[in-house]
């Protein structure tokens, strides 16, 4: 037992840990690799075995957290155990022996296999003092095994510092968030002009971001493409509504005046500065492409088409056809499955069509989910 024992931190060694985690803190923006930053910072600045941060979710009521960058968030009431007492009072809290405490639950030990002693839990707040969650060290690995004073103290000027990183992250994610309503209702836009619904855009998003990932695309890459696909035929907010919802054929004028919103959907994106707007302004381009060359509004062919495109291409007509529109019914399945087949490598990238075949179950998960 006494090997397990650590000594307390020198000033020196304590300043190097601050330093060496207080570098990586403020250029960390993803929110959970910041989460995990922060607690192994608490966990190394008091000699403690182990560290979590609980932050507040308002519209659940509840405190979660992070147990490592992959895992399933750990969610609990926010009045619940030590850390929803200390984010109820805004106070720190010190237990020398957590299963002599009432207020203790022990649930995370039984399913992570841990007994937990001696516990600190510290409310994190803004420079606003509202309590954004908790710090929660658990089990200090010293000879004495208690939390002390000076751990309290560290701990505390650890929150006050972290809490503005973390604050910022936060802040960035609710902007995020923000654009991609703003895109999705953008994109409804375009579809409800020429009588579509709004249903269509959010599909054509979860099947492209299901198609990028089966194709092997990042995670980062797939959320992208889903979240740049609903400006796809922004373009048609440009088109004559005479034109747009003609129930009869078009002549050769008004075609070519529909396939227009393709270029004018890329002019009206492609000088942002934004990732997400540099990205729908190549869907908006070029998703009416085709693989040899026969589309528009450029003729590219094969793999001049950017991968964006090509993807958006077989999630926007896999809707088109299995939906409803003004001018049609949908197709059925079998058909919609020979149209694709008899497709590939003409319209449609062949390698996609044979990940859509693969996976032709989520899509219809995600038409059912999302059915008008």
């Amino acid at each position: 037992m006494n090997g397990r024992w650590k000594k307390e931190l020198e000033s020196e060694e304590l300043l190097n840990i601050i330093f060496a985690y207080a570098s990586r803190i403020t250029i960390e923006n993803n929110l959970d690799r910041l989460l995990l930053l922060m607690a192994d910072m608490g966990r190394d600045m008091t000699v403690a075995d182990r560290c979590m941060l609980w932050l507040y979710d308002e519209q659940k009521d509840e405190l979660w957290a992070k147990v490592a960058e992959r895992a399933k968030e750990v969610r609990i009431p926010a009045s619940s155990g030590l850390a929803g007492y200390v984010f109820q009072t805004a106070e720190p809290l010190v237990i020398e022996d957590a299963y002599q405490d009432d207020r203790f639950h022990a649930d995370m030990d039984i399913t992570y296999n841990y007994r937990t002693k001696s516990v600190m839990v510290i409310p994190l707040k803004n420079k606003q003092n509202q309590t954004l969650g908790v710090y929660q060290v658990i089990n200090k690995l010293t000879k004495e095994g208690v939390f002390t004073t000076r751990d309290v103290k560290k701990i505390s000027l650890a929150a006050s510092y972290t809490a503005q990183a973390l604050e910022s992250v936060l802040m960035n994610m609710e902007m995020e968030e923000a654009q991609r309503e703003i895109i999705f209702k953008m994109g409804e836009i375009g579809e409800v002009r020429s009588k579509e619904t709004g249903s269509h855009v959010k599909r054509v998003a979860e099947y492209a971001k299901l198609l990028a990932i089966k194709s092997g695309l990042s995670e980062e890459q797939a959320d992208l493409i889903k979240v740049a696909s609903p400006m796809h035929d922004i373009g048609k907010v440009a088109i004559a509504d005479a034109i747009l919802n003609k129930p009869g054929k078009l002549s050769e004028e008004e075609y070519l005046a529909v396939q227009a919103h393709a270029s004018i959907g890329y002019h009206l994106l492609e000088n942002s500065k934004r990732t997400i707007l540099k990205a729908a302004a190549i869907i908006a381009k070029e998703h009416h492409e085709r693989w040899d060359g026969k589309g528009y509004p450029e003729g590219l062919s094969g793999e001049e088409i950017h991968i964006y495109g090509r993807i958006v291409a077989v999630a926007d007509v896999f809707d088109a056809l299995a939906t409803d529109r003004p001018y049609k019914k949908a197709w059925a399945l079998e058909d919609i499955l020979t149209h694709f087949k008899n497709e590939k490598g003409k319209q449609f990238d062949p390698s996609l069509i044979d990940v859509f075949l693969e996976n032709l179950h989520g899509f219809l998960q995600i038409k059912k989910r999302y059915e008008d």
